[in-house]
């Protein structure tokens, strides 16, 4: 069976390559893909040739558990059918919508341990954004947002607008949403944020603040310049959950002044693991289960500005690193669609 399989070469250059892919093994699937997600903030970690030396693209999932080393695959919102099935695997797998943590590529041979079945009732491109989705959730479940708290948003790519649509269904006291791009502040207001602006609108959050501040800032920007103006953000004994990953850039943030006093709590939250406190009442199959009913109600669909084929994807690479503002969320396609 041949695939075509996105390669990232070196920095800031992604590539195709084709390759024969094997017969399944004992326990193996072959998914040919429908549609594959593109992660933009990790994802071009990756392209840049941004991720940590020595640190696995993802210690969870097997496919990426490889140092970051030129050439490399990534991604991991594959989504398809299953054509093809090893020895030991069910045959009513076979045919099969499925959710894979795969790279991009028009077919992916992967164990049927780590594919998720799509329900019924879910649509193929909402489940394309199951890993976002299911990002969003697990911040939200970190935050532990309470009645009547002041909330800020910091970042409205498409996790940040995910994490706004779920929070605007809290009995929230305030709820805003930051980013640059207008786009996005406009689609956070859609989803729910009842106030958005961008940075520099600072001196107008903080008076619809007021002198408490915010209790709970959550940064999910990706700039590590962000995190400082999260910190402001927040009141005595506030709470910020620091939601972005920003590989080997690093944050210059003030902690000589009223962090030391104002007791402010600053937690990193991502999706590879729960919270300890948390797991006696939550596990993987819990949280699964309750990203797809998130799925088939928030529509994350409704997102997607961009829908490429394999074949251009390098060109959709230089556009998300040159910061198109046009894209929100791209999806690669692949041949045999639906």
């Amino acid at each position: 069976m041949n695939a075509t399989e996105l390669w990232f070469s070196g920095p800031r250059r992604a590539e195709l390559r084709k390759r024969d892919l094997p017969p399944p093994s004992t326990g193996e699937v072959v998914v040919r893909a429908v549609r594959s997600a593109v992660s933009a903030g990790t994802e071009l970690l990756v392209y840049r040739g941004e991720l940590p030396e020595g640190m696995l693209a993802d210690d969870t999932i097997s496919a990426l558990q490889t140092a970051p080393r030129f050439p490399m695959r990534y991604g991991y919102a594959l989504v398809g059918h299953i054509v093809a099935t090893g020895s030991a695997v069910d045959p009513s797998w076979h045919g099969k919508r499925v959710f894979a943590f795969a790279p991009h590529a028009s077919h992916a041979l992967v164990p049927v341990s780590e594919v998720l079945p799509i329900p019924d009732g879910v649509d193929i491109e909402d489940a394309a954004l199951y890993p976002s989705l299911e990002t969003a959730l697990t911040l939200v479940l970190d935050a532990r947002p309470l009645a009547g708290e002041r909330v800020v948003v910091i970042g409205q790519g498409v996790v940040g607008l995910l994490v706004t649509a779920l929070l605007a269904r809290f009995p929230l006291g305030d709820l805003a949403a930051i980013d640059p791009i207008e786009r996005r502040r406009e689609q956070a207001a859609l989803l729910g944020s009842r106030w958005t602006g961008t940075p520099e609108d600072w001196s107008a959050l903080r008076a619809r603040l007021g002198a408490g501040g915010a209790d709970l800032a959550i940064e999910l920007s990706g700039r590590p310049e962000a995190l400082d103006l999260a910190l402001g953000c927040v009141g005595f004994a506030g709470r910020v959950i620091v939601g972005s990953w920003y590989g080997t850039k690093r944050a210059a943030i003030d902690l000589g002044g009223r962090f030391h006093r104002d007791r402010i709590s600053i937690i990193s939250s991502q999706v590879s693991t729960l919270s300890p406190a948390l797991t006696g009442r939550w596990d993987r199959a819990r949280r699964t289960q309750f990203v797809w009913e998130l799925a088939s109600t928030l529509r994350p669909s409704s997102l997607i500005t961009d829908r490429v084929p394999i074949e251009d994807a390098p060109t959709l690479y230089q556009r998300l690193d040159a910061g198109d503002p046009a894209i929100l969320q791209a999806l690669i396609t692949y041949d045999g669609d639906e």
